[in-house]
């Protein structure tokens, strides 16, 4: 066992079984987001070589997040009930189902509607992969341990980024969609034997309450009789929801586009382009994780909450001025660091999610959380498509940089915590 420090000066044990659950949930919401991205990795066939309108291509490729949008709180009450094993093993096998069909359709109808289904199973993982985390890590570190699992997310991304152009430009579509149900396939064994879950505490009276936490201060918790429903005289969650729901807009603005941009603006080639968005993931990945350890180390989520949205318009807005006066290098440069704030947010929110709604909510918070941002992201596609279309995309980024901005007034103040 690894042992950590609490804030009260106490040694809390975190068991190998954490680290494997956690490494198992990480694996398989990544297999998800694979197959969630391959189809913007197909928008540079799709647009230049087969003519598909951008828009069009934009909405398939936002197939997979709208199939998200209508399970992921389904998800969370399951894995509420039932705990994570079985709701990640189970829907990560259904994604490969859905994912092997995808591969053995023609036209893009039929298509779309696999991948709407296999997005509708792979958010089995992004509901339950969060409670992991809550129910196996003590809270000074589960900054540190989710910005750990918000690495699936980019992981996928990056993966499908340098796989998915160069498979699909020499074996076609379905190549890249068998590739994700194989690796869906394996996984969802590999759960179903690897994570466990660990005993819940049994209800007493006198259960703590929620409680407020600014700068690694709390105010007395008050006593209650049960799990209470934490959106109960209390805006903390809606706020969350809703500000990151607004900061995913660039997360989604640069996955999607980011690549074809650099091929249509700068004369990119797939390969080229592609490695530098899975490059661009890699390196969100592992900011996630540091700013994570930052709001375990500054003691407040909120407040590093508060600084990502800052440096999220900065960022937008460099990227705008570097696409408008033609800069190459700069703007390759800009795109890398976009790219990286605009998913540093997600593992901050996700923990405040998780803590100020409690084990017995958790599924169903962090299930509402994601399908706020995934109802946003799946507007990025064909909602940010036509916008490019309209406007160019150095105009276009500048306006996605007032999504960032609009979040900012949203950032509670303080943190809020139910054991």
């Amino acid at each position: 066992m690894a042992a950590v420090t609490a804030a009260n000066g106490t040694r809390e044990a975190v068991p190998a079984a954490a680290w494997r659950a956690l490494g198992l949930s990480i694996a398989a919401q990544a297999s998800g987001s694979f197959l969630v991205a391959t189809p913007a990795y197909l928008i540079p066939l799709l647009h230049l070589e087969r003519g598909l309108p951008l828009a069009q291509a934009g909405l398939l490729s936002a197939a997979p997040s709208f199939g998200m949008v209508l399970t992921l709180v389904a998800w969370g009450a399951v894995a509420d009930r039932y705990g994570e094993r079985w709701v990640i093993s189970g829907g990560i096998a259904l994604t490969a189902v859905f994912a092997f069909a995808a591969a053995a359709v023609s036209g893009y109808a039929a298509l779309g509607i696999l991948l709407l289904l296999g997005g509708a199973a792979a958010a089995s993982s992004s509901s339950a992969s969060g409670r992991v985390v809550t129910a196996w890590f003590p809270r000074s570190r589960r900054g540190l341990a989710m910005g750990i699992r918000q690495m699936s997310q980019p992981l996928g991304v990056s993966v499908a980024a340098l796989v998915v152009p160069s498979l699909a430009a020499h074996a076609g579509i379905a190549a890249p969609l068998l590739l994700a149900g194989s690796l869906a396939a394996v996984l969802a064994l590999a759960c179903a034997a690897g994570i466990t879950t660990p005993s819940r505490p049994q209800a007493t009276q006198g259960v703590q309450g929620t409680r407020a936490i600014q700068g690694g201060g709390s105010t007395p918790a008050t006593a209650e009789a049960g799990p209470v429903n934490p959106y109960r005289n209390s805006f903390f969650l809606t706020r969350i929801h809703l500000l990151s729901a607004l900061l995913v807009v660039p997360q989604f603005t640069l996955s999607t586009f980011g690549m074809i941009w650099l091929i249509t603006a700068f004369g990119w080639n797939a390969a080229a382009a592609g490695a530098l968005i899975a490059a661009a993931q890699f390196i969100g990945a592992v900011g996630r994780i540091l700013v994570g350890h930052l709001s375990d180390r500054v003691g407040s989520r909120t407040r590093v909450l508060r600084w990502v949205a800052v440096s999220g318009v900065v960022v937008m807005l460099a990227l705008a001025g570097a696409g408008a006066l033609h800069w190459p290098a700069a703007s390759a440069v800009v795109l890398v660091i976009a790219s990286t704030v605009s998913v540093a947010d997600n593992g901050l929110s996700f923990t405040s999610v998780a803590e100020a709604s409690g084990r017995a909510w958790s599924g169903k918070a962090l299930g509402i959380q994601n399908t706020g941002q995934f109802i946003a992201a799946s507007v990025v596609g064909p909602g940010i498509g036509a916008l490019i279309t309209a406007v160019g995309y150095p105009f276009a980024f500048a306006l996605v940089a007032l999504t960032p901005l609009a979040s900012i007034p949203l950032v509670p103040g303080q943190d809020r915590q139910r054991p």
